[in-house]
């Protein structure tokens, strides 16, 4: 069931036992968290900006993962794997990132106002059957600066993502795990032949999503994804919030695009 969508509704903030599982796990489902109505009019404008191929796009071929196009001219080349500046792009979105009831829990995580980043994620991440890549193990912190590394992704699914279609995989509680630098390869994966990250593997956990389900997960906590084995796109829109004590690091990739106030 949808909550209500009142900032005051008790129900739109966490218990203390979810409030436990997110820190202790490092990610929390919220199920039926956004109506179905909602979701559909994300998922329409997701479908038309693909089929008009309405920039920015990133492109599996960009990415270069295994398995991927070679090139943007090779076979699939043109496949998305994601819609850059989700908040630039349509009404739709922001309304979902800036949603009363989801500002409410952030700040209950955080312990003060949160804050979107427009840096990163800020996108509608789409995984295609064929060219819609595995991604292996890694932590978003890796590539974002702020004054600490507590921020929090907000994963949106669009519909069912399950093991099949390419669902996130987490490690809970790797967000405070201690992981030693000879376990990482130079793009901070973790290495799939260290016998200690083949452990960490094994405590792998897929939690399977409906359409209007939510996810939220730390910035720290290991998670990875299958390819797409099924025959239809999967699509999730994805937001990382900070708290405002904790800003980006003046000239660093994460200050350049800015932020939203929440």
């Amino acid at each position: 069931m949808t909550l209500p969508s009142s900032p005051d509704f008790p129900a739109s903030l966490l218990s203390a036992a979810q409030l436990a599982r997110f820190h202790g796990d490092g990610y929390l489902l919220l199920p039926g968290f956004v109506a179905d109505a909602d979701c559909g009019r994300m998922l329409d404008v997701t479908r038309d900006h693909l089929h008009r191929a309405v920039p920015p796009i990133e492109y599996e071929a960009e990415v270069g993962y295994a398995g991927a196009p070679a090139s943007l001219d090779a076979p699939g080349g043109r496949t998305a794997r994601r819609l850059k500046a989700a908040w630039q792009r349509d009404p739709a979105y922001r309304d979902w990132a800036a949603d009363a009831r989801l500002v409410a829990i952030l700040r209950q995580l955080f312990e003060e106002d949160p804050v979107l980043s427009l840096a990163h994620h800020n996108c509608i991440m789409t995984k295609h059957p064929d060219y819609g890549t595995a991604t292996g193990w890694h932590r978003d912190i890796r590539y974002w600066s702020f004054t600490r590394p507590d921020l929090i992704s907000v994963w949106l699914a669009l519909g069912e993502e399950n093991e099949n279609n390419g669902a996130l995989k987490f490690i809970p509680g790797s967000h405070r795990m201690p992981i030693a630098p000879e376990q990482m390869d130079a793009l901070d994966f973790l290495r799939p032949e260290v016998p200690e990250n083949r452990r960490l593997f094994t405590l792998g956990v897929t939690p399977e999503l409906r359409r209007g389900d939510v996810v939220l997960f730390h910035s720290k906590l290991f998670h990875a994804a299958r390819r797409n084995d099924s025959d239809r796109m999967k699509a999730s829109v994805v937001f990382a919030y900070h708290g405002k004590s904790n800003p980006p690091l003046p000239g660093s990739r994460s200050a350049a695009a800015g932020e939203v106030a929440l």
